[in-house]
Order: structure tokens, then sequence, then C-alpha cells
């Protein structure tokens, strides 16, 4: 059995061996999430990831492979690499209770296109409409709309990981991530699971998610690549 550490090292991975498992595309050596689902894959040997992507490049136009120090191998005959996201890792520390002022809303699915659209909006490339089945998602609305939302994505038995955390431009500035962060933050807890998220380096959110109590720990790259 592997240790919490040791899948927080590969979270994809280990999602897809476990709460995700039937969400799994496998290959030899790399493994891929379904891509209604989500575009991510991960691996453990680098010399595996070529024909795997390859092969993956036949039904997914775009993809990511996540890892934390690892290049992979591709071949230039199929796949382009579009580029390097520098990413880390942040792992709930100690729990900074917040008070909520908000309405936060357990989102159904009815709500998948308002979703699929605020992240869109903001983060356009990095969500599609099947990821609303990969964990709950949590919503404010203002004004009769959908404009802020936490998610959760990648997940085993140990961890669940805060995702998705969108405000629309209109409502920012207003203290609405935070609140749902620390809500999602809240709920895994009851889980008796272990917060994470994920982010780019050098993103302005960072020093919100300190002051809920989460703590850098690794480095987390994504290698997009796409279909020759």
């Amino acid at each position: 059995m592997k240790s919490l550490e040791e899948k927080l090292k590969n979270p994809v991975w280990y999602s897809l061996d476990d709460t995700h498992h039937k969400f799994l595309i496998q290959y030899d050596g790399v493994q891929f999430y379904l891509p209604e689902i989500c575009s991510f894959g991960a691996f453990h040997d680098p010399t595996k990831t070529a024909k795997a992507l390859t092969e993956h490049s036949k039904i997914a136009k775009k993809f990511f492979l996540v890892v934390e120090k690892e290049t992979p191998t591709i071949d230039t005959n199929h796949v382009i690499l579009e580029k390097k996201i520098d990413g880390c890792q942040m792992v709930l520390e100690n729990h900074v209770a917040l008070e909520i002022t908000e309405d936060i809303v357990l989102l159904d699915e009815e709500h998948i296109d308002e979703v699929y659209n605020l992240i869109w909006l903001v983060m356009p490339g990095f969500y599609q409409r099947g990821g609303f089945k990969m964990g709950k998602y949590y919503g404010i609305f203002k004004d009769d709309k959908l404009v802020a939302i936490t998610g959760q994505r990648m997940q085993t038995d140990d961890f669940i990981e805060v995702s998705g955390v969108v405000t629309h431009p209109d409502y920012t500035r207003r203290g609405l991530a935070k609140q749902l962060v620390s809500h999602t933050t809240n709920e895994i807890l009851k889980e008796n699971k272990l917060p994470i998220l994920h982010t780019n380096k050098g993103n302005s959110a960072i020093p919100l998610y300190e002051k809920l109590g989460y703590k850098l720990t690794r480095d987390m790259n994504w290698w997009l690549f796409s279909r020759k």
C-alpha cells in the first residue's frame, strides 16, 4: 500500500488508481482520464510517455501530463509540446476557521453549463464539462446568476483536491473565493481526508490559501501537449 506522501507526489496517477478508476484510460506506463472528464495524465517512467502520448493524441486534441520533476519524452512526429506550466502543490497544514457569511450552494447537474461557462470565462482550456463528475461543486449566486465557484477534482481515500476556484470578473475583491475555499476545505475535513490544491507558481492567490492554513509543499508541473 502506498503512503499518503507517495500519493501526493503523483496525485493524478493515484486518483485514477483509486476514487476515479472508472474514468481511467490506461496505456503502457501512462494513465489518463477519459478526455470528456479531464485532460490530465500521469506516469512514473518517462521512457514510457512517447508511445502513450501518440496513442492518446488519437482521441484527445490537447492534454496534460502532471508531474513533480520528471521530463516526459515525446514523438514529435505525432505530438507537439505547447508549453510547460510551472506549478506547485499546497497541503492543508493548520486549519484556519473562517466565518462564512455568504449563502454557499451545493451545485447539481442543472448547473453544469453555468459552471463550465464561468470556468472557461476566467480560465479557458483547463476544464471539461464532464469534470463536474469528479467531485462536489459549490457556488455563490448574485443577481440570479452563478458568480463564484469551487470544486473538487483529484481524490483518493486519503486526500481531495480543491479546484475550480473561479470568480466572475465583475464580482472579485468581495472575499467570495476565500469563503468558498474555506467551505470546501471544511467539507473535505468532514470526510476525514486531507485537503490539497494546486496552482501556478507566483499566483496572487497563494497568500489567500496560506491564510486559510495551506502550505506550499512541492513543485507540480503541467506539460501541455497537442496532436500534430
